[in-house]
């Protein structure tokens, strides 16, 4: 199997996890020119040279090879070294967004074809979904600490990146991505008032919450106040639309086995309406 180069919008960025195989990572997945998904995995994104380091909603050129260790046909790896940023993104462009996003993408809005749709031969695991109604935003208290074992593997990954270091600078140079001690979910209805409850796993909401807790000088509870605000208060007054994606250990197990990678959300109005603070 060879590598082929693919042009990809970009538009979702995982928060960072810590692996035992690949150390810290970022699942990035985006849009091909005909409106397929595909998923970049694995990519160490924040150790990563500052040219390849793309952004949402970025056009990107890369060689990627079909992972064949994951049997979700969407999952490819990235020649990280190849990665080509074309441009900056507009960041208030939605017009130019919905082009890419929504124009040659199947969107979903009923959550029984969308499951079927996954656990079928064809085996969709990369997904824009619509829903009807967003109903409720919950926070759920998690380990404020990454497992050891997997801070050991990410150290070790280091250490042979840096065998000209003496030990005491490897010391005080690693550094592994703080982890969220808390999960956010979504609770929302499709088209014929089927509920589901997700977790939303996507990078703006953990750096949301961590810029929060910052302000309130660590007050966690006025920090995920205001992280409730834009995603259930502010995200009512948007068009909102969820990127939703499986994980490859729960897609055949799980009755949902879907997770919030990601959300969209265009105003309702003109795409050229007057944006607020917390527009990208």
């Amino acid at each position: 199997m060879m590598f082929e180069k693919k042009r990809i919008y970009i538009v979702v960025k995982t928060y960072p996890t810590i692996s035992t195989k690949y150390s810290e990572l970022v699942c990035t997945a985006g849009i091909l020119e005909d409106g397929s998904w595909i998923r970049l995995y694995p990519v160490p994104f924040r150790k990563m040279e500052e040219y390849t380091k793309y952004e949402k909603f970025t056009w990107i050129t890369a060689n990627v090879i079909r992972n064949t260790k994951d049997f979700r046909p969407e999952s490819y790896s990235p020649d990280i070294e190849s990665i080509i940023i074309e441009s900056k993104p507009k960041k208030t462009d939605w017009v130019e967004r919905h082009k890419f996003i929504l124009d040659k993408t199947k969107i979903y809005t009923n959550k029984t074809e969308l499951i079927s749709d996954a656990k079928s031969s064809s085996t969709t695991s990369l997904a824009i979904f619509k829903p009807s109604k967003i109903t409720g935003f919950e926070t759920k208290e998690d380990d404020r600490e990454w497992d050891d074992e997997k801070i050991r593997k990410a150290y070790s990954d280091y250490a042979q990146l840096t065998i000209f270091d003496t030990q005491d600078d490897i010391n005080k140079d690693f550094k592994v991505v703080d982890k969220l001690p808390y999960k956010f979910f979504y609770i929302f209805e499709d088209d014929v008032g089927e509920a589901s409850r997700l977790k939303i796993e996507d990078w703006e909401i953990g750096a949301l919450f961590w810029n929060c807790l910052k302000r309130y000088n660590g007050n966690e509870d006025k920090a995920i106040a205001d992280v409730k605000k834009k995603y259930f208060d502010w995200m009512l007054t948007r068009d909102v639309y969820l990127f939703l994606g499986t994980t490859h250990t729960n897609h055949y197990v799980s009755k949902n086995p879907f997770i919030i990678i990601g959300v969209y959300y265009p105003p309702f109005q003109s795409p050229v309406k007057q944006l607020s603070i917390f527009d990208l």
